[in-house]
């Protein structure tokens, strides 16, 4: 009895790879997607509709007349480009000496052999407990004193450690073939220069994972900028949007929702374009080195 019905969950559905035991699990993730695409869809839909259509008795997933009015608003009534600029130049910097030196971290973490590996090890993973704002007010009056506030330097640099990158470049180090040290040991090549000219090329897929993940968190970062920046020529895109608030009153209210959906759709394009580009990549990355801890 128990075999027949393991033989019925082993057997596979036609013209697919999956078996009759998959389905309940593709059925619920498929659930969870949908529910995750609802806020999505409805931000872009509402982006595109007029102020009288925002607010009905009926749910409208899809606007009945589709207007492109709010993103021309935002982008003939503000410096949204240079807004975009900004956080480009931020995201791009910072998550570039992020993924370098959380690799180089995870390799020393992973590869090399000193005391207290471990416990250094244990003592980053510790310091995500440790939230954001405990150390905004240090850093803001550090960064003012030393007259670095609305730069591009304050924006970037305390973003550039970020403990996701080292454990995600450890976990994938931990499972990197010592033979290939061991060959250009014999070769005369030190550990910059095996870390540079070996392990690193080799570490395509975690690189890319981390850049997908610490791109998003560095472009929609929005306590830092908003704390940091004085100059309406310095600000983000997240700190940029916050004016598109809706302001009290009927119409207008409606309208300020329209315009601010409008302005948080094209925060989000970056972040999404990049992840499509690299979803691939950013799977085999993120699995990697997962079993071996």
């Amino acid at each position: 009895m128990a075999e027949g019905w393991r033989a019925l969950f082993r057997r596979r559905l036609p013209g697919t790879n999956l078996t009759i035991g998959d389905v309940p699990l593709w059925a619920a993730g498929g659930f969870v997607a949908i529910l995750w695409g609802l806020p999505f869809v409805w931000m872009v839909s509402t982006s595109l509709k007029p102020a009288g259509q925002v607010m009905t008795r009926d749910v409208e997933w899809l606007p009945r007349e589709v207007i492109f009015d709010n993103y021309i608003k935002i982008l003939t009534q503000y410096p949204i480009a240079r807004w975009a600029f900004n956080s480009l130049v931020v995201a791009g910097v910072a998550t570039a000496l992020c993924v370098l030196f959380g690799a180089m971290a995870g390799y020393a973490l992973a590869r090399l052999r000193f005391r207290g590996r471990d416990a250094l090890f244990a003592l980053f993973l510790a310091s995500i407990m440790i939230p954001i704002e405990v150390a905004v007010v240090p850093l803001l009056l550090a960064f003012i004193k030393a007259g670095l506030a609305s730069t591009y330097a304050a924006l970037i640099l305390p973003t550039i450690a970020n403990v996701f990158a080292v454990y995600i470049f450890r976990q994938f180090f931990l499972t990197f073939p010592a033979e290939l040290e061991e060959a250009a040991i014999i070769d005369g090549a030190g550990r910059i220069a095996i870390f540079f000219r070996i392990a690193l090329p080799l570490a395509r897929a975690p690189a890319i994972a981390a850049t997908v993940i610490i791109f998003t968190l560095n472009w929609n970062n929005f306590l830092w900028p908003l704390l940091i920046t004085f100059d309406e020529s310095m600000k983000t895109m997240p700190v940029g949007i916050a004016a598109f608030a809706p302001v009290v009153g009927t119409h207008t209210q409606l309208e300020g929702f329209a315009v601010a959906m409008a302005a948080v759709t094209l925060l989000c394009i970056p972040s999404v374009l990049l992840f499509l580009l690299l979803q691939k990549h950013f799977l085999r990355g993120i699995s990697s080195g997962a079993i071996k801890a």
